[in-house]
């Protein structure tokens, strides 16, 4: 008899001040991160100095499971709906008609990434292949997703896997924010997956100025990112990649 190695899935309950906000399947690991680049990329919260704390709860045998946020003294995290700051309507594959109302919305709360950072083509030919060796778990499981962040210096920052790709890009935006490095201007965002709406929304609102994408990508995405003036980069495999948005900031392409 042969053993396998499976990626462990176990549901995530976000609390907010004791009361129950999301519940999400991840990977265990990092939550703390996770949940602070959830609350984030999603609008929840605008600065990493709203949260006062981010602690493992709940009855025992489920404390691993349970995480609880409080606010920062002075701020009020406020998520219900028709409050001042509410969890943004993802868009799916499933949803045709909300998509530039979402993009909007987008627009209205991240604004758009403005900044100075330039990448060279040849650097980004090489960012997907840098990913693949650093993938820990996918090597023993096949069963996980990953994302990094490239700083401006075009040294690795964060990697992350989670069986969720949304949850490996709010894990390593969480990291940014725990350090401080948010709004995220000249870092790359690379990603295993495809790049879909949620992702080019996560990286606007960080302040990623490139999102990387080893596959395809929606033509959501592609309307988001240019929008939003974010470059985005996908299929980007070997020594060849599309961009589809925010090309200004790329240099040694071909023509």
């Amino acid at each position: 008899m042969l053993e396998d190695v499976v990626a462990v899935e176990e549901p995530l309950e976000i609390r907010i001040a004791g009361d129950t906000m999301a519940v999400t399947m991840r990977t265990p690991g990092h939550d703390h991160e996770l949940v602070l680049g959830f609350l984030l990329s999603e609008g929840i919260i605008r600065a990493r100095d709203e949260v006062g704390s981010i602690a493992h709860c709940g009855r025992p045998g489920e404390s691993g499971n349970v995480i609880d946020v409080r606010s920062a003294p002075g701020h009020v995290i406020d998520w219900e709906p028709g409050g001042a700051v509410r969890r943004a309507t993802l868009v799916t594959s499933a949803c045709g008609v909300c998509g530039r109302r979402s993009i909007d919305d987008l627009l209205a709360r991240a604004g758009q990434v403005q900044d100075g950072a330039r990448f060279t083509a040849q650097w980004i030919a090489r960012l997907t292949e840098q990913l693949v060796p650093r993938q820990a778990n996918f090597a023993l499981s096949g069963g996980v997703h990953a994302a990094a962040l490239w700083d401006a210096a075009g040294q690795l920052y964060a990697l992350r896997e989670d069986v969720g790709r949304h949850n490996a890009v709010d894990k390593v935006l969480g990291r940014a924010a725990l350090d401080g490095r948010l709004p995220a201007i000249g870092m790359a965002l690379v990603v295993s997956g495809r790049a879909s709406f949620e992702l080019v929304q996560k990286a606007a609102m960080a302040g990623v100025s490139m999102l990387v994408s080893v596959s395809a990508p929606s033509s959501l995405a592609v309307e988001a990112a240019r929008r939003s003036c974010l470059t985005l980069v996908a299929f980007a495999r070997g020594e060849r990649f599309n961009v589809y948005a925010g090309e200004q900031r790329i240099t040694g392409l071909a023509q």
